[in-house]
This record gives C-alpha cells, sequence and structure tokens, in this order.
C-alpha cells in the first residue's frame, strides 16, 4: 500500500458548551465550512465490508480510508488515509481483485470497477485545533471537527495524525485526555455520519454491515458500532 499519514480518530456526541470548552482549553477556531461528500461502494459494499471507505468530497478530491493494525482496544480508530490518485486506484484494485489499468484518476475506475454512489449529504462543521497542554510548540496540534449533516445528526470528532506506528499510542493518550476534557466518558462512542445516514436511508445496506461488524470486536472508522469515520 502507498504510504499515506496514520490517522487516529475518535468520535463524540458534542454539546451545546462543547465550543466553550475548547476556547477555554485554548483551542483555536480554524473555519467554519459547508461542504458535500460523497461515498462509493460496489452493490454489495465490498469496500466497506472489508473497511475501506471511498469518499469525495467537495473541494477536495478523493479519499480512501484503509484499516491501520488493530493494536489498542478502546473506542477510537486507526486509519491510513490515500488521496493521490493512483494509490487509490492500485489499493482500489487490490481490495476488489481486478486488474490495474493502464491510466486514468478514480472516476475513471469507478465504472469498470462496479462502483456506484451509495451515499451523499451535506456537512456544516466547525474545525478546530489545540495543542495539548504541556506540549510543545512544534507538535502537531489536535484537530477537533464538531460536525452537523443536513439529516439533522450531530458528532464530533478528535484526530491526531502521525508518521509511524510508533507514535499511535503517544496520540492515543492525548485524545483520550482531551475527551476527558470535554467531559465525553471513557467509552461513550457515537456512529459516523455515513453509518447513521445509512441506518435512516438506506436499512438493508446497513444491516449489511452490522452482519459483518457484529461478529468483529471493534468496527472500523466507519463502522456502525463504533464511533468511528
Amino acid at each position: 500500500m502507498a504510504q499515506g499519514l496514520i490517522e487516529v480518530e475518535r468520535k463524540f456526541v458534542p454539546g451545546p458548551g462543547t465550543e466553550k470548552r475548547l476556547q477555554e482549553l485554548g483551542g483555536t477556531l480554524e473555519r467554519r465550512v459547508t461542504f458535500r461528500d460523497s461515498y462509493y461502494d460496489t452493490p454489495e459494499l465490498s469496500l466497506m465490508r472489508a473497511d475501506y471507505w471511498l469518499r469525495q468530497r467537495e473541494g477536495s478530491g478523493w479519499e480512501l480510508k484503509c484499516p491501520g493494525a488493530a493494536s489498542v482496544s478502546g473506542p477510537h480508530t486507526k486509519y491510513m488515509e490515500l488521496t493521490a490518485e493512483p494509490a487509490v486506484v492500485a489499493q482500489l484494485c487490490e481490495v476488489l481483485r481486478a486488474e490495474v489499468p493502464g491510466a486514468g484518476g478514480v472516476a475513471a475506475v469507478l465504472g469498470p470497477l462496479g462502483l456506484q454512489e451509495v451515499a451523499s449529504f451535506v456537512t456544516k462543521r466547525s474545525a478546530w485545533k489545540l495543542v495539548p497542554r504541556g506540549g510543545d510548540e512544534e507538535e502537531r496540534p489536535l484537530r477537533v471537527d464538531l460536525d452537523t449533516a443536513d439529516f439533522g445528526y450531530a458528532v464530533g470528532e478528535v484526530e491526531a495524525l502521525v508518521q509511524e506506528e510508533a507514535e499511535v499510542p503517544a496520540a492515543l493518550e492525548k485524545i483520550h485526555s482531551l475527551s476527558s476534557m470535554l467531559g465525553v466518558l471513557a467509552q461513550e462512542t457515537a456512529p459516523a455520519k455515513l453509518i447513521v445516514y445509512l441506518q435512516r436511508f438506506r436499512p438493508q445496506d446497513y444491516q449489511r454491515l452490522l452482519e459483518v461488524y457484529s461478529s468483529k470486536e471493534k468496527p472500523g472508522t466507519e463502522g456502525p458500532d463504533v464511533t468511528l469515520g
């Protein structure tokens, strides 16, 4: 797999005082944005059932989230993010056991790989960044996104990006510490927007994912039982 950053994230249910608490902790509001996400998969959800999540975000292109090694249990997930289109295409072909085409980006291989849009929704986001207390000024800040989807679901996410597997435990510690300061209970989980969308509007697809993930200890970032993605 082409190398990308490792995304360690935890989802939670934001409350009316979450933004104020972020300010008190020294967080900086980077931007408020509105965007549309469209997710693609085969009719059988071959990608999602294998814990791969293909998304096209309005204004920022394609992203494929790939499962990271499951090393630490708890209400968080760990993913590799691929955004370079040749790497995304190569990984899609590997997961779907297809021949890698000669040229062309992700859009060009959707048809040949049998991929179609399975979800599309608009999100309003407030994006925050915060350097953990006692942290080094050069330390990569934690990011906190507070999202409200156009179908009425709100979810927050604390995220750290690291380059090496060895950095994951320290990133998790920082995520749990900040989550605690935001009033999130230790084992609290919140489903991803995509999962709630499927549950409400594509219940048969949601059931397909449940059948896969209910037999696993921890679904992936976008996985039904968890918090993630």
